[in-house]
């Protein structure tokens, strides 16, 4: 299976930054899953960059396309057809900001799988967690895994409307609730994932205001 190897070349990379953090004096899993989402994070910068464009295009043409939702509303067929050809125009692709996310799946999947089944040679604690395999006791991942989420989602939302409401809330709880049941390690991915990705949004977003 795809996912076999991606699934082994996490738990040599994890292996890699734990012999890494064992030469630097504190062997930590803990912390070379922060390194290794880091390193992850990093190689999908350039996805990012093209995610905080689009988001930022899509925003400028916010009061169009309600202009053109509100001018066909009584012609479906028509109002696509004048939304399809203002995207075109102005070459910009509504789906675009979904590719980051896209993207980073098949590392979360592959993470999930190379955690569930890893052999920690030593130190399998990190903080207040006994185990990185086992659940968070405290529930602290999870509750930070929704939040996070919930920030990074408000941060790539290009129209506030019930719809996008409702998903801004109901992805951070399927993703808490995962985090709930899944190996503490994975959330700790999830989280250190997430809030990196957040910096790296408001930074461009500045950037991009500033360049404006």
């Amino acid at each position: 299976m795809l996912f076999d190897y991606f699934s082994d070349f996490m738990q040599a990379a994890l292996t890699f930054f734990y012999n890494l953090t064992s030469i630097m004096g504190f062997p930590s899993y803990g912390t070379a899953i922060i390194l290794l989402t880091v390193i992850i994070r990093m190689l999908l910068y350039p996805l990012t960059v093209k995610q905080v464009e689009s988001m930022k295009a899509m925003r400028e043409l916010g009061p169009k396309l309600k202009e053109l939702q509100e001018k066909h509303k009584d012609n479906k067929t028509k109002q696509q057809e004048e939304i399809a050809n203002l995207y075109k125009t102005s070459g910009v692709n509504p789906l675009a900001g979904c590719l980051p996310m896209m993207i980073q799946m098949p590392f979360l999947a592959s993470m999930f799988y190379a955690l569930r089944n890893f052999s920690y040679v030593s130190h399998p604690g990190f903080l207040w967690i006994k185990t990185l395999a086992g659940r968070d006791p405290l529930y602290i991942l999870p509750v930070l895994a929704a939040i996070t989420t919930y920030i990074s989602s408000q941060q790539t939302m290009t129209e506030t409307n019930a719809q996008n409401q409702l998903m801004s809330f109901a992805m951070p709880c399927v993703i808490g609730y995962m985090a709930i049941h899944f190996p503490a390690g994975l959330g700790l991915y999830w989280v250190v994932s997430n809030l990196f990705q957040i910096v790296q949004q408001r930074i461009l977003y500045r950037k991009s205001s500033l360049s404006a």
